[in-house]
């Protein structure tokens, strides 16, 4: 099946991580969206590059998510622990979130996977009526200035010359 390819922004977020990273990122991006493509992506630059997925103009209302990380790419459910797991793919010990560590392509061919997002997806919130195109709203990180009153010190480091 084919989905809509990333938004070019997105694409730009992922340029920091290893050319292997980034393939997972997209790759599990197109597993959620084979699964649920009228589903929109809120894309977060924090610590991390969380790709969000619902069926609601909310991000509250994600039921999956990825998140990058240097080794590898976090598949994420805000309400895993309700999710069934007979596999026991699913990590996390909160109140709600779990996620599977994608570690390498082949674990995302791990039936067990694509049956979570399912699952996760038969739980979502869905808005009544008639659903618009989906979109992708992609929201980076703001540059930030440097901080006055720091001393000449940037990061826990004496800026040479101050």
């Amino acid at each position: 099946m084919r989905v809509r390819p990333p938004d070019p922004e997105y694409l730009k977020l992922l340029l920091p991580y290893g050319e292997a990273i980034q393939k997972l990122a997209l790759a599990a991006r197109k597993l959620i969206l084979e699964e649920a493509p009228e589903a929109s992506e809120f894309v977060y630059e924090v610590y991390t590059i969380a790709d969000h997925f619902c069926f609601t103009d909310r991000p509250s209302d994600a039921f999956v998510f990825t998140t990058t990380h240097a080794q590898w790419v976090n598949l994420g459910f805000n309400f895993g622990a309700y999710l069934p797991d007979p596999s026991g793919l699913l990590r996390g010990e909160g109140k709600s979130i779990r996620h599977v560590r994608i570690a390498t392509p082949t674990d995302l061919k791990i039936a067990a996977v694509r049956e979570l997002v399912r699952a996760a997806m038969a739980q979502a919130e869905r808005p009544a009526g008639n659903v618009g195109k989906p979109a992708t709203i992609v929201r980076a990180a703001k540059k930030r200035s440097h901080r006055r009153g720091s001393g000449g010190i940037s990061n826990g480091r004496r800026i040479a010359g101050i």
